[in-house]
């Protein structure tokens, strides 16, 4: 019995040694602190002493890049290892689903400790952590709100960086267990929009205008339209209040938007006057030359640089200035040896390069995000990493760190061999990262794209205009030429198509299953509200979900309608040009198929087909998950789901064919019970397998007499349903 006691005894020593042997992580993650602005990295702007220490005590890992430049999305990324259409946030709106496997859980399995401060923007409350305390959405500069780990919210007098530091470092030395290793996420809030400093650094650039960068007033020439239909430039999309700090009433809307500053509404009296001592003369100034114009044009989107980046570099300095005392505790209490700290951040930013704030576009300067770590007696002092990593590698990095297991299912790879190379690529390193932006219609109208990123080459993919962008990093590293259509690039274009469809492959996305919106067309945003009012008026015994196809019951097939349906509860939920990943948007975000119905028709895909030709199994699993909307929000309601009508004028067209092999898939997904199948092919095909144009006057579009073929041919199955 002695015997065992000792050898239990011993056990544990040798297990507590070990947990002790594994390094604790400070992360401190800013928010939307652009590369460009720390001086480790090269800034030619600000100078950032205390983040340069991590590049000095350890090292830069230069092409680090984000899955998805917006907030939510990166969080998101992270805390899974896993891109945006796998976790489920793939835009600010979203709500993360806190259940999902995430690292903090199951570093905390392996007998980690794990705090959170900060930023969190998710929507869900944080889980797999010890200790939280977050910001409510954005947060605030001045005088914060943060919600408890009860679900109350507290509010602090002061500075919001300040205060997150506070609470940080008040966890490390009073609250966590000294016996355990443990991770600290210091989230900060800046540096985002609006940009509101400490007083201790207005005058910080006081005399020295900020340098502007080459592309300041860029025309957007030689790349896509797209980038013309922006808002989020600084000549165009700033405010009055809330970006450019005046008071009171906008006196210049020609100029500015008007939007107050939510920030200087919560400042104490004492705030306000600090604030109005800094900032009021310096606007009267402005102001002033203004109204008499003595101002160009040119000259007013200069004054509107100078105060959007001095506002921005002034917020990066507190930040900084949080990252010196988190250091300075780490030394003083003896962590510092066996803690590693890196800092991020969200994603990259435009400092006024092509002419714009904010981030989201593939670009360089968003699509970088800074990565600096310090992990001593492991990472050389003053390393400096080419090697490509991104957010995605994150969770499993941490997760090697703790020594807990890296499940299959995360798509980053730890960073730890690079770590310990050297920050040299390991053999099997990555060559390309894959992004995705999913907003589309959204605030500052960046459209969806997304495309990869080699060491020397980045290829775009828009699928609103439908057009490639590639930029030659080497020879053009501010990406102001798309070279796609240059004969001379021929061979590199056609490599990284392919490795944009490979990596697509490898990380499983699906354009027909991620749910889309195109509300940045005016006629489907109007038809899509009105559906979505007329789907609450349910109980329906019949509805039609689907597209342009379906939508023409209200046009060719109106009296057909009528005829068939009129003495019917019916609803029509058919929206020209959608394809899958449309409907499964509307079902999800807009709810237009919530309310009992007796039966769903379900036809959709040929749009899927036509616009990108896209794999049979591609569009098949599109289908499956309205299917599985369907059966989720309607329980009781049978599907009749219909084959994709042929198309072309002849059997061998290609995009025919390629709704022929989406109907061999979809077929299967009927059990004879909930979901039921037919393929009309037959109803509007002449004996040698041609389209009379009396039945689809353009080989895809119903006429009159096709909608009466359609509605003849499965009446008698609606009949056997219920109807």
């Amino acid at each position: 019995m002695r015997h065992l006691i000792a050898l239990i005894i011993i056990a544990s020593s040798i297990a507590a040694n070990a947990a002790q042997k594994r390094p604790n992580i400070v992360f401190i993650f800013s928010d939307d602190h652009a590369v460009q602005a720390i001086s480790a990295l090269g800034s030619k702007i600000n100078q950032t002493p205390h983040i340069d220490r991590l590049a000095k005590e350890g090292a830069i890992y230069r092409n680090s890049f984000c899955a998805n430049s917006i907030c939510g999305p990166s969080r998101a990324c992270i805390l899974t290892g896993k891109h945006s259409h796998i976790n489920g946030f793939r835009r600010n709106g979203d709500f993360f689903d806190g259940s999902q496997g995430t690292f903090p859980k199951m570093v905390q399995n392996a007998g980690y400790q794990t705090a959170l401060v900060g930023k969190w923007h998710l929507r869900s409350n944080p889980t797999g952590f010890n200790y939280w305390e977050i910001l409510p959405g954005q947060g605030n500069y001045y005088n914060p709100d943060f919600i408890q780990m009860d679900k109350k919210r507290k509010r602090y007098e002061g500075y919001c960086t300040d205060v997150i530091t506070d609470l940080a470092l008040n966890w490390l030395k009073n609250d966590r267990s000294t016996d355990k290793p443990f991770i600290l996420m210091c989230q900060h809030k800046a540096p985002h929009r609006n940009w509101s400093p400490h007083p201790r650094h207005f005058d910080l650039f006081k005399g020295k205008p900020v340098s502007e960068p080459d592309s300041l007033f860029d025309s957007y020439a030689d790349r896509t339209k797209l980038l013309k239909e922006n808002e989020m430039s600084i000549s165009e999309h700033m405010f009055w209040g809330h970006d450019m700090k005046f008071r009171g009433e906008n006196q210049h809307p020609e100029v500015f938007g008007s939007l107050p500053n939510r920030e200087y509404q919560r400042m104490t009296d004492e705030q306000k006057k600090t604030w109005d001592e800094w900032y009021e003369p310096r606007n009267q100034l402005f102001l002033k030359d203004l109204k008499s114009g003595k101002l160009s044009e040119k000259e007013i989107i200069q004054w509107k640089y100078q105060r959007y980046i001095t506002d921005y570099l002034k917020s990066v300095q507190a930040v900084d200035d949080g990252v010196g005392r988190i250091l300075d505790y780490l030394d003083k209490a003896g962590l510092a040896e066996n803690t590693i700290v890196i800092y991020s951040s969200d994603q990259g930013f435009y400092l006024g390069e092509h002419g714009w704030y904010d981030k989201r576009w593939m670009y360089e300067e968003s699509l970088k995000m800074p990565f600096l770590i310090r992990w001593p007696g492991v990472i050389m002092p003053g390393s400096d990493s080419p090697a490509l990593i991104q957010n995605i590698d994150y969770a499993p990095t941490f997760l090697e760190l703790a020594g807990a297991p890296i499940p299959s299912d995360i798509q980053g790879r730890s960073l730890v061999p690079l770590f310990r190379n050297g920050g040299a690529k390991t053999s099997d390193w990555r060559d390309a990262i894959y992004y995705a932006y999913y907003e589309n219609a959204a605030v500052h109208n960046v459209p969806v794209h997304d495309g990869v990123r080699t060491e020397t080459h980045k290829l775009m993919w828009f699928p609103r205009t439908r057009e490639w962008q590639m930029h030659d990093l080497g020879k053009d590293p501010s990406e102001m030429k798309s070279v796609h259509n240059d004969p001379a690039y021929a061979p590199t274009f056609a490599a990284l198509q392919k490795r944009y469809r490979d990596l697509r492959n490898h990380y499983g996305v699906n354009s027909a299953t991620i749910p889309a919106t195109r509300g940045n067309q005016k006629g489907w945003r109007e038809r899509n509200s009105q559906l979505t009012k007329n789907s609450r008026k349910g109980p329906f015994d019949i509805v039609f979900v689907g597209d342009s196809i379906t939508q023409g019951w209200e046009g060719r097939g109106k009296e057909v309608w009528e005829k068939y349906y009129g003495d019917k509860r019916a609803l029509n939920l058919g929206i020209g040009g959608d394809r899958t990943e449309h409907v499964i948007w509307r079902l999800t975000k807009d709810k237009q198929l919530s309310r009992r119905a007796k039966i769903a028709v379900v036809m959709i895909g040929t749009n899927n087909t036509g616009h990108f030709d896209q794999d049979p199994e591609e569009v098949a699993a599109g289908v499956e998950d309205i299917l599985g909307l369907i059966k989720k929000n309607v329980p009781k309601t049978k599907i009749l789901l219909l084959g994709i009508f042929p198309r072309g004028q002849s059997p061998q067209d290609l995009k025919r064919l390629n709704n022929v092999m989406i109907n061999q898939k979809i077929r299967r997904f009927a059990d004879g019970e909930r979901v039921h199948y037919m393929d009309l092919s037959n109803e509007f095909l002449e004996p040698d397998g041609t389209i009379d144009k009396k039945i689809m006057p353009d080989y895809l579009h119903l006429s009159e007499a096709g909608y009466e073929r359609w509605a003849r041919a499965i009446q008698p199955k609606l009949e056997e349903l219920g109807l």
